[in-house]
């Protein structure tokens, strides 16, 4: 009977069957050191984009959207891999609203982390755009080579060649309010006419800051800002934008305009003014002005003959009384209060009644 191993000049050799078992079970034994369970493709599936939105301006358009932060069941994501960004380029004359959109094939964005509880934005521009055609653009995001999300909303718009920027804008600054008014735009940005309708945006910056959209669109060349601070500087920019029914495409902005609201509205006069004879001189009192504006008052005395009153002094809120211990050695002779505000120049109010005194 024939022995399971042969000895050969000195050296062992096994069969091949047992050489193979032997490989077999190392192979089982060493593995490759990965012993959770794998994870299914569909457990990190990313939600699907729901606020993919753009923005025109001269030079073309920046898509905006949401990272998914959470898997289509629910779960936490830390990270999306890439983004499939999908385009689709229409003559209007081609149009077809129950058609199939021809979306070729997309773009792949690179991703990124997701910090916990911080929504990050994704962001992409181009300016790749032909004028007079219809785009639509969709996105999908991914977090492996086999999860992929469902497709976004979709965005659409008509691009053409934009509208040139607003020109002769002037500002015109008041009381709690800017005033602006500007030109019409008839003609794009390469000179030719413009047939469509041509609305307008107004932008505002405020201590040097990034201009922001402070309207919607308008249909008239102007616009009063009243939510503003009195003593505070803004600067102003207005883009044309020309509306078409698939959309609309916003032009260059304007030159910067700059204004400083001022309050030059006074606050109102005192009434219920008195005088009254003392030991020292005269007591002057008066009503408070219930006015939000109101920092102090101002108390005048004329006398008989004279046109002109002339300034005693002031005081602040909330005082309401003044001595004059200086009175006139006239027979007759009268008092008047303003009030005045704390803007700088002061606004002061009409004068009071006057209140009259006798020797």
């Amino acid at each position: 009977m024939m022995r399971a191993d042969t000895l050969v000049h000195g050296r062992l050799f096994l069969p091949w069957p047992v050489v193979l078992c032997g490989l077999l079970a190392l192979s089982v034994l060493s593995g490759c050191g990965y012993k959770s369970r794998p994870v299914s493709p569909q457990e990190i599936v990313p939600k699907a984009v729901t606020d993919l939105q753009y923005e025109l301006d001269d030079k073309g358009v920046t898509l905006r959207w949401t990272y998914p932060a959470e898997t289509v069941k629910g779960d936490d994501l830390s990270e999306i891999l890439s983004f499939k960004l999908y385009r689709a380029v229409v003559a209007p004359e081609q149009y077809c609203e129950t058609c199939p959109i021809p979306f070729g094939e997309p773009l792949d964005i690179p991703g990124g982390a997701i910090a916990a509880g911080k929504p990050r934005q994704a962001v992409y521009e181009t300016t790749l755009l032909r004028p007079g055609n219809l785009y639509f653009f969709k996105v999908r995001s991914r977090t492996g080579w086999w999860a992929e999300s469902e497709d976004s909303n979709i965005v659409s718009f008509m691009w053409n060649i934009p509208p040139a920027a607003p020109a002769d804008v002037t500002v015109q600054p008041g009381d709690g309010r800017v005033s602006l008014a500007w030109a019409a735009v008839t003609a794009r940005m390469n000179g030719t006419p413009i047939r469509e309708p041509v609305g307008y945006r107004v932008y505002r910056s405020q201590g040097g800051g990034p201009f922001t959209p402070l309207t919607g669109l308008l249909n008239e060349t102007g616009y009063v800002d009243t939510k503003v601070v009195n003593g505070r500087k803004y600067s102003y920019q207005v883009q044309a934008v020309t509306m078409y029914e698939m959309g609309e495409v916003g032009g260059g902005a304007s030159q910067p305009v700059e204004a400083v609201p001022v309050d030059r509205t006074p606050p109102p006069a005192p009434v219920g003014v008195k005088a009254v004879m003392t030991s020292t001189g005269v007591k002057v009192v008066w009503d408070p002005v219930q006015h939000r504006d109101v920092r102090g008052y101002r108390v005048y005395r004329r006398v008989e003959g004279e046109r002109q009153p002339v300034l005693l002094g002031e005081v602040k809120v909330p005082a309401t009384i003044f001595d004059d211990r200086t009175p006139p050695g006239a027979v007759r002779w009268f008092y008047s209060v303003s009030s005045i505000d704390g803007a700088s120049p002061v606004n002061e109010s009409p004068a009071s009644e006057e209140a009259e005194m006798f020797r």
